[in-house]
């Protein structure tokens, strides 16, 4: 996935549409269901500060200690002329040096209102990247990694850690899509309950719930399976359940939905 550069300022005047911290979550949910996250690293953004290039470094430091992401790759940012940056300049603290072409402005050089030689941060960044892929030197001092002076990190340590721990306080957005991406499980009726059992690959599990919740919860995610043409947002979830039962968060912070998540629904 494109996470690009891996700072709130800079994905929002990208528009991007996600946040370091969304990231984070949608990776981890990746991750436990054994889809594999590759990220494509930018630096060199226009407006890109020394600073949030080092706290760039130090959040993809802490996606890959939390296993979150397994492999990536940095890309200085190069100008097309055709791009949000090249039609617009100015926004962009930019000056672009056009010339004569008879094919294509792939590769615009330009001129940065910050005045930042980014190009000398390539080789720390790259190799902080390896080492990080084969699962070491996470307590490296970002310093180290380069051979000139570099602010020390202003990211807390621990941040993608607090963006992991507290999603189960949080519920998703109301435009969130929840699609189920592993086999529909099989539902069995008992006396007064249902079972409801759920396979993947590497695992197995039940849950015993009241027959009509049981039910309900089966037809959503059918509807919500990757196969299907529609897709469903959490708003037509939460508005479903609280319809017939209680306030969404009884459901999406039990037990029952740690599993069914687990098992292969992902919010997206």
């Amino acid at each position: 996935g494109g996470l690009e550069v891996a700072s709130d300022r800079l994905l929002k005047l990208i528009d991007k549409g996600v946040s370091v911290e969304q990231v984070a979550r949608v990776t981890r949910n990746f991750t436990e269901t054994g889809i594999m996250v590759h990220s494509y690293l930018m630096y060199g953004y226009p407006t890109q500060t020394v600073q949030e290039t080092i706290d760039s470094l130090e959040m993809v430091r802490q996606l890959f200690q939390a296993e979150v992401i397994q492999s990536g790759f940095w890309h200085q940012f190069a100008l097309t002329a055709h791009s949000p940056v090249g039609l617009n300049p100015d926004a962009y603290g930019i000056t672009p040096h056009l010339e004569k072409i008879t094919f294509a402005n792939n590769d615009v050089q330009f001129t940065d209102s910050t005045g930042i030689d980014h190009s000398q941060f390539s080789f720390g960044l790259k190799k902080s990247l390896y080492n990080y892929m084969h699962g070491i030197c996470f307590d490296t001092p970002l310093r180290e990694w380069f051979d000139f002076d570099t602010p020390a990190p202003s990211i807390d340590p621990e941040y993608i850690a607090h963006c992991l721990d507290d999603e189960t306080t949080h519920l998703p957005r109301a435009t969130d899509k929840l699609i189920w991406i592993n086999a529909l499980p099989r539902v069995t009726q008992e006396e007064d309950f249902v079972t409801v059992t759920f396979h993947t690959k590497k695992a197995s599990e039940t849950i015993e719930l009241d027959t009509d919740l049981g039910l309900w919860l089966a037809e959503w995610l059918e509807e919500m399976h990757y196969s299907t043409e529609e897709t469903i947002t959490f708003k037509q979830f939460k508005t479903s359940f609280e319809e017939e039962y209680d306030d969404i968060e009884t459901l999406w912070d039990s037990e029952v939905m740690d599993i069914v998540r687990e098992m292969g629904l992902l919010v997206l």
